[in-house]
C-alpha cells in the first residue's frame, strides 16, 4: 500500500529548536518524530512510502535514506518553492497512481489504528476521510462540523472557545480517492484544509470523518513538544524507545557509561555513547540525547537533552529543554520552561531564570543571571 508523508513543513512554532532542523526530525525519545511515523506506517502495511520535503531536505534524506532499514521504500520529492500540503501530494500524482491513498503529517506523534481507518473509508464509499481527534481548546486548531452519519459539513479554523461549533480537530491524516488529486490544480500553491475541503463541501462531494480514541499530538509549540516526549515515556502513545529496558521505566543506549551511585527514578531515556558521573541525580520524565556527557553530581529534573554536549559538575536543570551541542557549565542552573538553543555555551554559574529562551549559538558569561523579559521590567521598576 501507498501512503504520502507530508514533511515539508517549517515548524515555526516550535522555535528556537526548529532553527537548524526540520520540525519532522525533532527527536520524540531520541528519535525524529518522523521515524515513529515511518514505524507506524509499515506496521500496518503500508511499503510504499512518497515524502515531500523542503526545509533542510538533506537531513531527512540522510536519516531515512531508501526505507530500507524500516522494511519500506521511499521516494522523496523536494520542493524548492512550498507547494501546500494539497500542491505536494499533486506533484506526485503520476507516482501515486491509481489506488486509495493515506497521506499523513510526518510531524505529528501518533499511534492511530490506519487498518481500522482503510476499512472504514472503504466501508463509507467515500471520496475522501479526514481523522479527528477530540480537543478540549479548539482554538489552537481547524475544526470540523459533522453530521449524524459522519459526512464533513463545515469547518471553522481556530474558533474563539466561545464560538466553537465542534470540538473535533482536523488531525492532519486522510484517506483519499484517486478523484480527489484531479481536483488539484498542478505546479501551483495548493492547501487541502483552505481550498480543497471547502470546495468539496461546495460542490456537494461526499467526505466523511473518523473518529478515534488512540493518541494524537500535533507537537505543534513547545508545551506540546515536552508533553509528546513525556507521554513518550510513560507509555500515552505506542512508540518503539531506543534502547535496552531497565525495569518498568529506563532505557539505556548502546555503550552508555553509568557510573556508581548515580541516582536515577524512572520514567528516563537516555542515549547511545553516553557518560553519566557518579553522584549525578536524574529524575524522570527525562530524555538525553545520544553522546551526552554529565558531570559529577549534576542535577536533572525533568526535561529533554538533544544530542551531543555537556552537562556540568553540579549544575541543575529543571524542566527545561537543551539544544544539541549546547554546554551547560559547573554549577549552572536552568530553572522552569527554560529553552537552550543548540550550541549554546551557558557559563559556570549562571542562573537562567524560568521560562527564558536562548537562541542557537548564544554565550552566557559566568555567573550571569537571565531574566525573562516581564520579570526584567519588574525588577528595573522597583
Amino acid at each position: 500500500m501507498k501512503a504520502m508523508i507530508l514533511a515539508a513543513g517549517l515548524g515555526t512554532r516550535l522555535r528556537p529548536l526548529t532553527e537548524e532542523i526540520a520540525k519532522p526530525m525533532v527527536p520524540i525519545v531520541n528519535k525524529p518524530v518522523m521515524e515513529h511515523i515511518v514505524e507506524l506506517l509499515a506496521r500496518h502495511g503500508f511499503d510504499d512510502l512518497y515524502v515531500n520535503i523542503h526545509y533542510f531536505p538533506d537531513a531527512i534524506r540522510r536519516h531515512f535514506g531508501d526505507g530500507s532499514r524500516w522494511g519500506v521504500r521511499i521516494t522523496y520529492s523536494y520542493e524548492e518553492e512550498l507547494l501546500g500540503t494539497a500542491g505536494g501530494v499533486k506533484k506526485l500524482e503520476k507516482e501515486l497512481g491509481g489506488d486509495t491513498l493515506l497521506v499523513i503529517s510526518g510531524d505529528a506523534l501518533t499511534d492511530i489504528d490506519l487498518t481500522a481507518l482503510m476499512d472504514y473509508h472503504h466501508s463509507k464509499n467515500t471520496l475522501a476521510t479526514l481523522v479527528l481527534t477530540p480537543v478540549d481548546d479548539p482554538s489552537k486548531y481547524g475544526v470540523v462540523l459533522v453530521d449524524e452519519e459522519n459526512r464533513i459539513v463545515g469547518f471553522q479554523e481556530k474558533p474563539d472557545r466561545r464560538e466553537a461549533k465542534s470540538h473535533l480537530a482536523n488531525s492532519g491524516i486522510y484517506v483519499f480517492e484517486p478523484e480527489i488529486l484531479k481536483m488539484i490544480p498542478r505546479d501551483s500553491f495548493y492547501d487541502f484544509g483552505s481550498q480543497l475541503f471547502p470546495r468539496l463541501l461546495e460542490e456537494g462531494k461526499a467526505f466523511h470523518g473518523y473518529f478515534h480514541d488512540d493518541y494524537w499530538n500535533d507537537v505543534g509549540s513547545i508545551e506540546e513538544y515536552r508533553r509528546g516526549n513525556f507521554d513518550a515515556l510513560e507509555g500515552k502513545v505506542r512508540v518503539r524507545i531506543p534502547g535496552v529496558h531497565l525495569g518498568e521505566d529506563i532505557w539505556i543506549g548502546d555503550d552508555t557509561e553509568i557510573e556508581d551511585d548515580v541516582l536515577m527514578v524512572g520514567p528516563l531515556c537516555i542515549g547511545s555513547h553516553c557518560v553519566v558521573r557518579r553522584h549525578a541525580k536524574l529524575y524522570g520524565p527525562l530524555i538525553i540525547g545520544d553522546r551526552t556527557v554529565i558531570d559529577e553530581g549534576a542535577l536533572l529534573y525533568r526535561g529533554i537533552k538533544w544530542g551531543e554536549g555537556y552537562i556540568g559538575k553540579d549544575a541543575n536543570i529543571v524542566d527545561s529543554i537543551v539544544g544539541k551541542e549546547a554546554e551547560i557549565g559547573e554549577k549552572a542552573a536552568l530553572l522552569a520552561d527554560t529553552v537552550i538553543g543548540h550550541r549554546t555555551v551557558i557559563g559556570e554559574g549562571s542562573i537562567i531564570h524560568p521560562s527564558v529562551i536562548i537562541m542557537p549559538g548564544s554565550i552566557i558569561r559566568d555567573y550571569e543571571k537571565v531574566k525573562g523579559e516581564k520579570e526584567s521590567e519588574e525588577t528595573e521598576g522597583t
